[in-house]
């Protein structure tokens, strides 16, 4: 009786479970993965802010359609591997029949019923008649292709810059990425083809090797053939290495198959957070944006091998994985906090990779931009110090402290400040260590510094600020250290951004080598093209609030909580002061407006978020809200801006969630306003977090009061260590503002 009984329970339990799943419109259970919608925000205002990418979470191989934009009616064949989030494809195959009359290295396809899941691909050349399959491994993948006509098979196979070589049974291929990196490929077809050649200049040639640019090899099957196979592998060491990744992963398998195995990997990645409530549209954004989230750093360790770019050698990872392509510039922000969530153990192992690349650096720096191909030392500032300080004030220890602490500090005094520049530290970072700023040239004053990119310019107060809360990280890990010199130096450094501090105007302002403020002077539009003379990317406006590390003397400096806030009503309430036309020519990554606050650059995520440090949470509830529903949509123009693999998406996640990391480098989050009744991240430490939101809706955003662990809160903040320890977070929602409720945080 009592297994009877057990028995009905786990049913009932089981159905309840599935209930909870299923759609509002009655259709079937879905699962994480089925609400991925890849081709969300494929298109944008001005910038391409994502690609609708087919891989596994962290992997190595990835590829997405080759096609001009989303609305172009071609493709340019079938890609093979995309070795950046946003690059050309390595290697390129386009299937055809009978050998076409102008052949060209790769064919461009009409093309209809495309369909892309994270982790698989197919779509039908409809002109030529060809049903195409596709599915992804991590380091390997696969092809079936279905030729409809009666005319003879075959297959072109492109290396953009590189050499491929037939030798009987497979193909076997190189291309060259970067000065001295290079992509593999090892490739199998199931069937033998009748005649292999060379494709040069537009002429078949009798050979089985292709080398150069556009280096291309052409199989012929046998007439009558209607089905192909293909399985290949991909690697950064040899096509040997390729090869073994073929078999390890793919060999013998269908499409079927692999397209299982990796539907399995995905609702595993996603599946660790679970939500519930919340419209069909939210959960697709939700789980789509969480998807974007694995798109970068990928894992390049193959075989317990890795090739590094940084030093140009092929080393063993000693048991733990290595990762590059990570653009650290935005993904501290939101990204690598998100990880150390979701997958801590992966988060050590990327900081763990980044010390590697420091060490196999000539100078020891802390990366910036860690590619495939090395670190680009793109944008400004040196943030990489702000995700290991995060790490590990949240209890992620599996990283040499010491070693990070170096290359950081190495990397922000020693590396010069000048954005989009590797060069040694120079007059510009001399400066700043004199006179804590970066100057600004006068307007029409001609740059003399060589370290200076020339499109790219100083971004004085860019610069100035992003260096300050940087030293603020160095000075806090100096603390943790032991090492009192240096956490008093940055200490005191990372007040530097004072010295920029207008009193009159209450922005940051731009000062000249003499000490005097640029003038005259439009926050909006003083600075060029990005107005990347004194900020970057984002005006005065946006980087008005750029002091993540300090928020209560932000507070001070503007005179007190209420002016404060009334600086960021104005953030959201001045116009854009130009036609839109005018406005994106000169800024065009500050889309997504709201006033002059820009929802489309990663600079600007935490600002909805610092009315709580005034008093005024309901504000941050209403703006994190509107902010989520107008911008970040189910639809092709679903994303205002340039994604950048995850920069942007982790916003939506978090606060999709109902909270945010305002200040990487602190461990608490900053509470806004959940979409969903109900969210549980399901922790690496076995234990599961919970935040319930009673009653919320579109109506309900507003907070009338919160418990955690049954304790009444009464301020807008979660800590790092209750999340971690399996609370509870209750939120009672209503439809009108409790201005009471959490208007008193602490500092």
């Amino acid at each position: 009786m009592k297994i009877l009984k057990g028995w009905l329970i786990g049913i009932f339990v089981l159905m309840a479970g599935c209930v909870a799943q299923v759609q509002e419109q009655g259709s079937a259970v879905k699962s994480p993965v089925d609400y991925v919608n890849p081709y969300m925000g494929n298109i944008s205002h001005l910038l391409v802010p994502t690609y609708p990418t087919i891989h596994l979470p962290n992997s190595l191989l990835r590829v997405y359609p080759e096609r001009a934009d989303y609305t172009s009616v071609r493709l340019h064949g079938l890609p093979l591997e995309v070795t950046s989030h946003r690059g050309v494809s390595a290697f390129n195959l386009s299937p055809f029949q009978e050998n076409p009359k102008d052949v060209k290295p790769v064919i461009s396809f009409s093309y209809d019923q495309e369909k892309i899941t994270p982790y698989s691909y197919s779509v039908y050349l409809d002109e030529a008649q060809i049903d195409v399959d596709f599915a992804v491994s991590h380091q390997s993948a696969m092809y079936a292709l279905k030729f409809e006509q009666q005319e003879a098979p075959g297959i072109i196979l492109n290396s953009l810059n590189g050499g491929m070589k037939w030798d009987g049974k497979a193909i076997s291929g190189w291309q060259l990425i970067g000065n001295d990196t290079r992509v593999f490929l090892y490739l199998v077809p199931n069937e033998k083809p009748e005649n292999v050649s060379v494709l040069k200049d537009g002429k078949m040639l009798t050979a089985s090797d292709a080398l150069g640019k556009n280096a291309c090899l052409v199989l012929n099957f046998p007439k009558g053939k209607t089905e192909l196979q293909v399985h290949y592998g991909i690697s950064f060491i040899s096509a040997e290495q390729a090869e073994k990744n073929l078999k390890r992963e793919v060999a013998g398998k269908t499409v079927a198959e692999i397209q299982a195995e990796g539907r399995k990997i995905w609702n595993e990645a996603l599946g660790k957070i679970e939500v519930q409530g919340g419209t069909e549209n939210e959960r697709t954004v939700f789980y789509t944006s969480l998807y974007r989230c694995y798109e970068r750093p990928v894992c390049i360790s193959e075989d317990g091998r890795y090739y590094s770019a940084f030093d140009h050698r092929v080393h063993s990872d000693n048991g733990r994985p290595f990762y590059t392509d990570d653009w650290i510039w935005d993904s501290y922000r939101a990204l690598h906090p998100l990880r150390i969530l979701v997958n801590p153990e992966r988060e050590n192992d990327i900081l763990h990779s980044f010390v590697l690349m420091a060490e196999q650096m000539p100078h020891m720096w802390m990366p910036t931009f860690p590619e495939i191909t090395g670190d680009s030392r793109r944008m400004n500032s040196n943030h990489g110090v702000a995700s290991v300080l995060d790490a590990y004030r949240k209890g992620l220890h599996g990283f040499d402290l010491e070693k990070a602490f170096e290359a950081c500090k190495k990397g922000i005094t020693e590396k010069t400040l000048a954005p989009w520049s590797g060069k040694p530290a120079g007059a510009l970072s001399a400066f700043y260590q004199k006179h804590g700023y970066i100057p600004a040239l006068k307007p029409g004053e001609k740059e003399m510094i060589p370290e200076v990119n020339s499109f790219e310019r100083r971004q004085a107060v860019a610069v100035t600020l992003g260096t300050a809360y940087d030293e603020w990280c160095l000075s806090q890990l100096a603390d943790t250290l032991g090492k009192e010199a240096d956490a008093t130096r940055f200490l005191k450094a990372s007040f530097n951004y004072r010295n920029l501090y207008n009193p009159e105007t209450q922005f940051f302002h731009p000062k000249d080598a003499e000490g005097k403020f640029i003038e005259p002077f439009d926050y909006r539009f003083s600075g060029g093209v990005g107005v990347r003379d004194y900020y970057d990317e984002n005006n005065g406006w946006t980087y008005r609030w750029d002091v993540q590390h300090n928020i209560p003397d932000l507070i001070h400096l503007m005179g007190g909580k209420k002016a404060f806030a009334q600086n960021l009503d104005a953030l959201f309430t001045t116009p854009m002061g130009r036609g839109k036309r005018e406005f994106y020519t000169q800024l065009p990554d500050q889309t997504g407006n709201v006033g002059q606050f820009t929802m489309a650059n990663e600079p600007s995520l935490h600002i909805p978020y610092l009315y709580n440090y005034a008093g005024q949470p309901w504000k941050t509830q209403k703006l994190v809200r509107a902010l989520l529903h107008e911008w970040f949509r189910n639809d092709l123009m679903g994303v205002p801006g340039d994604e950048d693999g995850g920069g942007l998406s982790s916003f939506v996640v978090f606060s999709s969630m109902g909270f945010y990391p305002v200040t990487p480098g602190k461990p608490v989050y900053s509470i806004g306003s959940p979409l969903f009744t109900n969210v549980k991240i399901h922790l690496a430490n076995g234990k599961t977090f919970e935040l319930e939101a009673k009653n919320t809706s579109d109506e309900n955003k507003y907070i009338q009061s919160a418990t955690l662990n049954g304790k009444p809160l009464d301020e807008p903040v979660l800590n790092h260590s209750d999340l971690m320890n399996g609370a509870k977070l209750v939120l009672v929602m209503g439809n009108r503002a409790n201005r009471n409720w959490g208007a008193h945080q602490k500092p």
